[in-house]
This record gives structure tokens, C-alpha cells and sequence, in this order.
């Protein structure tokens, strides 16, 4: 399961995000937002968690806890869909 997590300090860094979640289960991947010209922190990040189970634990546990002095936010990360919304091809336009 992909975490969305926001509200973070800009100061954390993706080791730190790791070892909070890996309390909690196997993370696959953890992934913190960077600004591209700055380099800082965007104050939000993505982890994706091996068993559901454990990403909800993860998510009852550390949604809404400080870290960093900041009360941080997690939740389950909406999924994009695979392929651009400009590019789907709806029933309707099948065949055209």
C-alpha cells in the first residue's frame, strides 16, 4: 500500500521517514519530495509499505503524532490511473 504523508517538517530527511515507518512493517520504498531549485524539502513524501496491514497500522499510529514539531498527516495515497486521462480511450470513442 502507497502512503501519502504531508505536513512534514522541511528539515527531515528520507532516512528519518524511513525509520518511522519501518517501526511499523516492511517499507518498499520511501520517497520524499524534493524542490527541484532548491533542493529542500516540499514538506511531503510517499512510502509504500509491503502488507496492507502493517500500512494501516503505520497510518493509525502515526497520523496526526509531531514530528519534528510538526503534526504530520498520513493516509492512503489516491492511485493515479497508468495512462494520462488525455490519453484513455473511453468506450464511446472505441472505433471512431
Amino acid at each position: 500500500m502507497k502512503l501519502l504523508v504531508r505536513n512534514l517538517a522541511r528539515t527531515i530527511t528520507e532516512t528519518e521517514l524511513l525509520a518511522l515507518f519501518e517501526a511499523h512493517g516492511e517499507v518498499q520504498s520511501c520517497d520524499l519530495v524534493m524542490d527541484q531549485e532548491s533542493g529542500k524539502s516540499k514538506g511531503f513524501g510517499f512510502v509504500e509499505m509491503a502488507d496492507d496491514s502493517a500500512a494501516q497500522a503505520a497510518i493509525d499510529a502515526l497520523n496526526g503524532t509531531k514530528q519534528a514539531g510538526n503534526k504530520i498527516r498520513v493516509k492512503a495515497a489516491d492511485e493515479k490511473p497508468e495512462t494520462p486521462a488525455e490519453e484513455q480511450i473511453w468506450p464511446e470513442q472505441e472505433g471512431e
